[in-house]
């Protein structure tokens, strides 16, 4: 008999049991989390942490067609243990590497299933497989996260629905704010969700390696009031255009599946990320180590950098000899700005074609001569277009436009995540990749791992960004922008659009489209620059407002967009956060508060030897009225130092510091 076979086998029977139960084990690198699955009638699964109850038995399963559950009444047939401690390469993310160290059990189950689950010092995740033969119909997928108590929660609840289709929606939504008790019955929520454990400690409900398969949603679970349950959107049978502006593509009928898809597969993960404190959310891995490495042999030609994008600020420029809007003289005026601040691209956002059909430009608009024109300046142009318009037409428009040179798309109105949706946008990047196309995928798509897998993404939505906030002055956007760093960004980049030049107290702030303000001060929108992820960060005001105010602009433009190491300082969920990245041999430190202002003491002790100089921007002494008002000094510190800064009402700071030179 095979050796490693007996192994398994004698293992399997020395499983402990609890009645009829057979409870199996597998705990992190570092001891303090132990991920169990209970397997009775049911298959169920819990986490602690030392001594904190984190999810209590919560079971889980997959639904096949004709009613057979994967997880009722499931017979071991083995286990396989082992370990992984090793550390793969990130070019184009917050660090240039990530360690990847878990202690991993596979158990295969009679019937040709099995789940996998992992135990890391930061969290824990499972995912179900198969190895049946043919297709396979999923009706429906059990996934139950239940804690022990009535925890506050972030809940993030979907909101601005289109044509009220609970499934289709533009994920951006503020949190609320709850115990888990108060989870309103028959809603929705989207991951990350936070749930505070008490003591500091904090677990977040994640997905990874979406693939092939409908994201999951969250609703009140049905194993009490503390219990969360997964939700996904049934197939589409039949859809149109409609919703915003008839810009989305709308399921009018569904079927009674979640997903028609391959018979042996691997599933996506559902993951819970456990921190001891609120700052190590602000530098978590989870979804890189949970997602397939890169598909993209060559990632040269992938390049991450800033955009001066026209949208937020209507196109708003003066002072010029002619017509600003979407026409060639203006989008020329956008490219000798961005030359001018060394800025990578200039997006041309809705407007510059037909919206439903890529192929016929506006006559306004001269593609081909801003190609060259921004070629002849080194800055690239990138492109706008709604979902449904691109996919009719997918290498058409691709091929077409990445041989004018066109070096990427923003892709909007997705808003859909059921089967469908998700293999569509996975085809579309491959299609993307092959013509060497960046893709930004804005309005809606929360990323879950396709960035790791396809570095051409180099940013996602999924937030309710600065442009959404124009219009909202209802909203608590300084306590939001303090929160998402925490929650959303645990998922991946966000195309959040920082950059706004008019900055507005709370009291002074007013929606406005071509004047549009942020809330908070200045120092808060430098402060984004650093502290939020996105490869492809764009730069939300008019070249106007940003020329207007130079040593602002100044400062953005030499702030990059990935990093090679980043170091969580400080911060508290939805109150104040402050970060270190690092690139080559420069660091840059970024700050943000809500609306209490606060002072805070910045260790410089992840500085290296010797002696260097800090570019300090913060808020000025009168920023609780003007927040425009700051203050910029440099100064000389070294790895020995603190530095102890004031922010404002919706304040922040950036420093950028730089090794001196001999």
């Amino acid at each position: 008999m095979n050796k490693f076979l007996l192994r398994i086998i004698i293992f399997s029977a020395l499983l402990p049991a609890v009645g009829n139960a057979q409870i199996l084990h597998v705990k992190s690198p570092n001891g303090k989390i132990d991920l169990a699955l209970e397997n009775g009638t049911k298959i169920s699964w819990s986490v602690k942490h030392e001594n904190t109850a984190v999810i209590v038995p919560s079971a889980i399963s997959l639904t096949l067609g004709k009613g057979m559950v994967l997880g009722n009444n499931a017979k071991i047939i083995n286990t396989q243990k082992s370990s992984v401690n090793t550390v793969f390469n990130t070019p184009i993310y917050k660090k240039k590497a990530v360690i990847d160290a878990y202690n991993q059990l596979i158990i295969n189950f009679k019937g040709d299933f099995g789940i996998i689950l992992r135990a890391y010092n930061d969290g824990v995740a499972y995912r179900f497989f198969t190895k049946k033969k043919g297709a396979l119909i999923i009706e429906s997928e059990e996934a139950n996260f239940t804690f022990s108590k009535d925890h506050k929660a972030f809940i993030p609840y979907v909101r601005d629905l289109r044509e009220n289709n609970q499934y289709i929606s533009a994920f951006e939504s503020t949190y609320d704010e709850i115990p888990l008790s108060r989870f309103v019955k028959d809603s929705l929520a989207i991951s990350p969700l936070l749930v505070d454990l008490e003591n500091g400690k904090k677990a977040a409900i994640v997905e990874a390696e979406l693939v092939d398969y409908p994201g999951m949603f969250l609703t009140k679970g049905k194993q009490g009031q503390h219990s969360l349950s997964g939700r996904f959107a049934l197939y589409p049978k039949a859809e149109r255009l409609g919703g915003f502006n008839k810009m989305n593509y709308m399921v009018t009928e569904r079927e009674s599946f979640i997903a028609k898809t391959n018979g042996s597969r691997n599933f996506p993960w559902r993951a819970v990320i456990i921190s001891e404190n609120d700052r190590d959310l602000l530098n978590n891995d989870m979804v890189q180590k949970l997602s397939a490495p890169a598909q993209i042999a060559d990632l040269s030609w992938i390049k991450p950098g800033k955009v001066a994008w026209d949208w937020w600020n209507d196109w708003n420029i003066s002072g010029v000899d002619f017509k600003a809007g979407i026409n060639t003289e203006t989008y020329k005026y956008y490219i000798d700005f961005a030359a001018k601040n060394h800025i990578e691209y200039v997006v041309l956002d809705e407007g510059w074609s037909e919206e439903t059909n890529l192929l016929k430009i506006s006559p306004n608009i001269n593609i081909k001569e801003l190609i060259s024109y921004g070629k002849q300046k080194n800055v690239g142009i990138m492109l706008w277009a709604s979902w449904y318009a691109i996919n009719q037409m997918l290498d058409d428009a691709f091929s077409q436009y990445s041989k004018m040179g066109i070096k990427g798309f923003k892709i909007d109105f997705i808003d859909r995540d059921d089967q469908k949706m998700v293999s569509s946008i996975y085809n579309m990047t491959k299609k993307a990749a092959g013509y060497q196309l960046l893709v930004d995928y804005h309005g809606m798509y929360k990323p879950t791992g396709i960035q790791r897998t396809y570095p051409n993404v180099v940013n996602f939505e999924g937030v309710k960004g600065l442009e959404n906030a124009k219009w909202t002055p209802k909203d608590d956007m300084p306590r939001y922008e303090t929160t998402i760093p925490f929650i959303r960004m645990l998922a991946g980049p966000m195309d959040y659009t920082p950059g706004a030049m008019r900055n507005a107290t709370r009291a002074d702030f007013r929606p406005s489209n071509s004047m549009p303000m942020s809330q908070g001060t200045r120092a808060h929108q430098l402060g984004m620059y650093v502290v939020y992820e996105a490869p492809l960060q764009m730069m939300a005001d008019s070249p106007t407002a940003y020329m207007k105010e130079q040593e602002s602009t100044s400062f953005i433009s030499k702030i990059p967009t990935t990093f090679d190491e980043t170091v969580a300082l400080d911060g508290k969920v939805g109150e104040y956060l402050a970060l270190a990245r690092k690139k080559e041999d420069k660091w840059y430190v970024g700050g943000l508060t809500s609306w209490s202002a606060r002072t805070i003491t910045i260790d410089l002790s992840f500085l290296g030897k010797g002696k260097y100089s800090a570019e300090i921007f913060m808020d000025g002494v009168n920023a609780d009225k003007d927040a425009t008002d700051y203050k910029r000094e440099v100064i000389k510190v070294t790895s020995a130092d603190k530095l102890t800064l004031n922010m404002a009402n919706g304040g922040g700071f950036a420093i950028l510091i730089h090794p001196e030179k001999f």
